[in-house]
């Protein structure tokens, strides 16, 4: 009976609430009380008032499914009728709404409230009505408007436009727009030539194909791939990104199809796209070596192509388009590659140009799965180099080594047996010495990525060095000086961070890094030059002396920041690169002693560190990188979509992040700064070691953050996915560790988020991690379990059959460890409050069950006393026969001292209430001087 009333005073409590306006606190109230409540009338009052708490919260979903298990209940439960009424119909199902406010109106005819409700439901639903079905009319009358050579306003006709593409985001007005004739009028409008009616009409069609495969299908039946292409080559630079986007949406919906809701009809209609996508493509690789196609028409196409071409994921075996990509357009791919900027009839490019080349090539090599595959590849290669090279002008071999430096930038491996052709390597450096510029650039350029990969460079060193000098100090042009200067800071770096492997005199690499600054922040030189100042503090960042320097010179890093958001973003992976240097976020062993002595004694190399490379020295640079805006630039790095941002680029952007996140004082600085929304695209996608870093940043921020204030709204429910992948066996100690911690930290803050964690599949990870080894980790995964199982599917898995997770948390709570204890036993009074069949079978998971408790109870700690009180008060509630065999014990006599102990009212009071209960059973006889 008492349980029934604590049930009932929740209820009251939770009314309280409601009147009060504390509507999460009322709901959270009556959530509790239905876990005491058993009587189904009660029960259904329960589910009731926590719809009215949902509607108010505006959780529409869960408050429909509340209303409804009261009308199961009660099938005249007025008010229940009435909620689930206003629920249905701000989810949008009008007609169920209509149903249940009828039911309400003639269980009571005469309530004025009902009859307006419906009256003004009707209405609503007659204004829907109508205006579908003047839908029609409305298409007809925007494409009159845009279509009219004589309508000369030209905000009616933005108007008219806005609508459009508006009406197309609804399936119901994509449908009525394609049922109208629409791609008919679409593409008259794209034929107009006028950029602005060709903005509408691409992005109207784009709501047309979204996650639509028949009307995509039939869309580009209608318009013809061709036709879509010659759009996106246009001159004009938002129609050509608008025509990218479309065809972007085609392929999505081409190869992916209809969204679940819909799949079975579509399927129905659609079996096989794949003929489709190939001809977009081809039209696409058309597009690259035409020569009347826009500079950015042709970027777009590289952009497309890298998106859409290779395997999303090598557990997809199937990697025929790419097969095919490589068989029908590597050429042309490479006529991007190898143009040379100003050089009469080089087809118009970008600074980017050749950068999405070399990324789209790469893609493309590392989407091959054998060695015959890749041989294919070189020989394609291969072939092209010679085409150009052999009987040959210098124009062709000039183009032949520009292909050299794409093929370099993208899959080395390939640039490299180019390079081996003969007579390649004699060219680069006969020509590095050219009296044209343009000449010049070419050969410099091809001989400093010839120098970034190994298999060259001991022949580079012998070979180019004392070439590279000789330009970098006779030149009178600053665009060949830089280029000579990052191939000497290349050159100069072999050694990597090993402070004894250098290159060049004492000295030699402090003045090289020195105008390496000095031409990154001279603004007269243009940005695409300013770039090689970058990649040569990329090399030169090895060294500990120049990363001091150039941390203390905050005009050159604002200079290097500024330079990620110019147009050639070909910049971001040295920007990368020299900001993992810096913090040395680089993967470092620390050498065995014993193979030290070793070395020492067999007379090897022994690597060694620069003294400025230590903690003390790193974490200083991280500060001051830090307040000269590092996060804000890496966070408008990530945002862009730009394929010079690629897994290996993400990968060294996710290692500073982890750097700057370190120190727990510098968290709040980087989440401000945007560094917590820039970090879950990084731990979502690109390389596994660039996503685990990316998540163990997002981890050190949750533990030591709040989490709702780090990652604001939706976002927080991002953050679990990649917490979680923290979890996997091959990850390491630290990395399980804080992973746990986080999730911890999440798992307290929602039950919304908690079931996010359930869905990511992480319970069975966090039990796994409770039978560690490991101290810290076991103690990080039983406080997860205990914040999880606030959950009542959770609270299930206790009770599952031949399970021991419930054995584990009793003989936990009895450990050494007062920590560990301290986290099971909060589990287990959680579990036992909320769960109470677990009260019963505690009993039966172990036979030193009543000594822990007892040992709880007993226990020096005030908080270990109160938790295992809480635990025995809820076992002797739970039933009878568990409180018969407590009360049997010396259990009894503890709880009589404890219930009279003044200085902890918190145990005194369950103490007081088991020994109450343990009267109400009859087990023991009341106590005339107690209350």
């Amino acid at each position: 009976m008492e349980e029934a009333v604590t049930a009932g005073q929740l209820r009251e409590r939770g009314n309280a609430l409601f009147q009060a306006g504390d509507h999460a606190a009322a709901l959270a109230a009556y959530t509790q009380a239905l876990s005491l409540c058993q009587a189904e009338p009660e029960r259904a009052v329960l589910h009731r008032n926590r719809a009215a708490c949902y509607l108010k919260l505006e959780d529409y979903a869960k408050a429909e499914a509340d209303a409804s298990k009261a009308i199961e209940a009660d099938g005249r439960d007025m008010k229940a009728l009435f909620r689930r009424s206003q629920a249905l119909q701000k989810l949008g199902r009008l007609d169920q709404a209509v149903s249940d406010l009828q039911r309400c109106v003639s269980l009571e005819p005469k309530n004025k409230a009902f009859q307006e409700a419906l009256r003004a439901l009707g209405s609503s639903m007659h204004e829907k009505m109508k205006t579908m079905s003047c839908t029609d009319s409305k298409v007809e009358q925007m494409f009159q408007i845009l279509l009219d050579p004589q309508e000369k306003d030209v905000d009616k006709k933005q108007k008219a436009a806005q609508n459009l593409i508006v009406l197309a985001r609804e399936e119901a007005g994509a449908e009525k727009i394609f049922q109208s004739d629409g791609v008919r009028l679409l593409t008259q409008l794209l034929d107009t030539a006028k950029a602005d009616l060709m903005l509408a009409a691409l992005r109207t069609l784009v709501g047309l194909c979204s996650g639509h495969r028949s009307r995509s299908m039939a869309i580009l039946t209608e318009l013809g791939s061709s036709r879509l292409s010659a759009v996106l080559g246009v001159e004009h630079e938002q129609v050509s990104l608008a025509a990218c986007n479309l065809l972007h949406v085609m392929f999505d919906s081409l190869k992916e199809g209809m969204q679940k809701d819909f799949r079975g009809k579509e399927d129905a209609v659609v079996l096989d796209s794949s003929k489709e996508q190939k001809v977009l493509i081809k039209d696409l690789l058309e597009l690259l070596p035409l020569e009347g196609a826009s500079a950015h028409g042709r970027d777009n196409a590289l952009n497309l192509l890298i998106k859409v071409v290779p395997r999303k994921s090598p557990k997809d075996i199937n990697n025929s388009m790419s097969l095919w990509v490589i068989d029908q357009g590597l050429k042309k791919i490479l006529e991007v590659g190898s143009t040379v900027c100003g050089a009469p009839g080089s087809l118009p490019v970008t600074e980017n140009s050749r950068m999405s080349a070399s990324v789209l090539l790469s893609k493309l090599y590392d989407d091959l799965k054998c060695d015959a595959e890749r041989e294919n590849f070189h020989h394609l290669c291969e072939d092209y180099v010679r085409s150009w090279f052999k009987g040959q002008d210098l124009a062709g071999k000039l183009r032949a080594i520009q292909t050299v430096s794409c093929l370099l930038q993208g899959p080395s491996e390939a640039g490299n047996r180019v390079l081996e052709l003969e007579g390649i390597m004699d060219s680069i450096l006969s020509l590095c010495a050219s009296v044209r510029e343009a000449h010049q650039l070419v050969a410099v350029e091809a001989l400093i990525h010839a120098a970034d990969k190994a298999k060259r460079a001991s022949f580079i060193t012998a070979n180019g060095v004392s070439l590279l000098k000789e330009i970098y100090k006779h030149s009178e042009r600053d665009s060949i000086r830089i280029r000579a200067l990052v191939g000497l800071c290349k050159l100069g770096s072999a050694g990597g961070t090993d402070f004894s492997m250098k290159q060049f005199a004492e000295g030699s690499t402090m003045k090289l890094a020195k105008q390496c600054r000095k031409w990154l922040c001279n603004e007269a030189i243009d940005a695409g030059t300013r770039r090689w100042a970058v990649e040569g503090l990329a090399y030169l960042t090895f060294d500990a002396d120049v990363k001091e320097e150039f941390v203390e010179d905050k005009a050159a890093m604002q200079a290097m920041f500024q330079l990620t958001k110019s147009e050639d973003r070909s910049v971001l992976y040295a920007v990368a690169s020299t900001l993992v240097n810096c913090t040395n976020s680089y993967d470092h062993e620390e050498p065995d002693p014993q193979m030290l002595e070793l070395a020492k004694y067999a007379k090897q190399h022994i690597p060694e560190q620069h003294p400025k490379d230590k903690p003390d020295f790193v974490k200083r640079r991280v500060r001051k990188l830090l307040t000269a805006g590092v996060v804000s630039a890496l966070a408008c790095v990530v945002k862009s979509e730009n394929p010079a941002l690629t897994n290996s680029c993400r990968e060294l952007i996710s290692r500073v992040f982890l750097a700057l996140v370190a120190e727990a004082e510098d968290r709040g600085s980087v989440v401000a700064q945007g560094g917590g929304k820039a970090l879950i695209p990084l731990s979502l996608e690109g390389t596994e070691v660039g996503q685990t870093k990316a998540a163990q940043a997002l981890a050190k921020i949750t533990i030591t953050s709040n989490p709702e204030m780090a990652f604001p709204g939706e976002r927080i429910y991002e953050v679990v996915r990649p917490l979680v992948s923290l979890l996997h066996l091959q990850r390491s100690g630290l990395e399980n560790f804080e992973g746990l911690m986080a999730l911890t930290n999440l798992a307290g803050i929602s039950e919304r988020l908690r079931q996010k964690i359930l869905k990511e599949r992480a319970v069975p990870m966090i039990e796994g991690y409770m039978f560690e080894e490991h101290e810290l980790i076991r103690l990080a995964a039983t406080e997860c379990m205990c914040n999880m199982a606030m959950s009542k599917e959770v609270q299930e898995l206790f009770l599952d059959e031949g399970s021991d997770r419930l054995k584990l948390m009793v003989l936990y709570s009895g450990e050494e460890d007062e920590k560990l204890r301290r986290a099971a036993s909060g589990t287990l009074a959680m579990l036992t409050a909320l769960h109470p069949p677990i009260c019963k079978r505690i009993p039966q998971v172990t036979v030193h069950w009543l000594e822990i408790l007892q040992a709880l109870l007993l226990s020096p700690s005030a908080e270990l006393q109160h938790r295992g009180a809480v635990v025995v008060m809820n076992m002797m509630a739970a039933a009878r026969e568990v409180a018969e065999q407590l009360i049997a014990s010396e259990m009894l006599e503890i709880l009589s001292v404890l219930a009279k102990d003044k200085d902890k009212p918190r145990v005194a009071q369950a103490a007081q209430e088991s020994l109450a209960r343990a009267v109400a059973y009859g087990l023991i006889e009341p106590n005339p001087h107690q209350q």
